[in-house]
């Protein structure tokens, strides 16, 4: 299995509406994308120096089932929405044995 990390820091200027966006469309893709096996999301609650402002974690079959969300229209949706509202974004893909 595959675990996908994601951590976005947000502009200073992005609005929480457009936060709220990138939220309600993450919520909706494992209900459109079957290749996800987990997922969850949220903010950072720390808000240290370090903290990311934002984190979403899934998990897939194998790199192929991620390869096929990355490029799923939906995934590209939402994307674009976090490119329009980061300022940086860090991922990490590693091989588990544990769902």
């Amino acid at each position: 299995m595959i675990r996908h990390l994601v951590f976005l820091k947000f502009k200073t200027d992005v609005a929480q509406g457009a936060i709220a966006e990138i939220e309600a469309g993450l919520a909706a893709l494992p209900g459109v994308i079957p290749e996800i096996r987990y997922y969850d999301f949220g903010r950072d609650v720390m808000r240290s120096p370090r903290s990311y402002d934002f984190a979403l974690v899934s998990l897939f079959d194998d790199l192929d089932a991620l390869k096929r969300y990355s490029e799923h229209p939906s995934h590209q949706a939402v994307l674009q929405k976090i490119l329009a509202a980061t300022e940086q974004i860090a991922a990490v893909d590693f091989e588990t044995d544990t769902a």
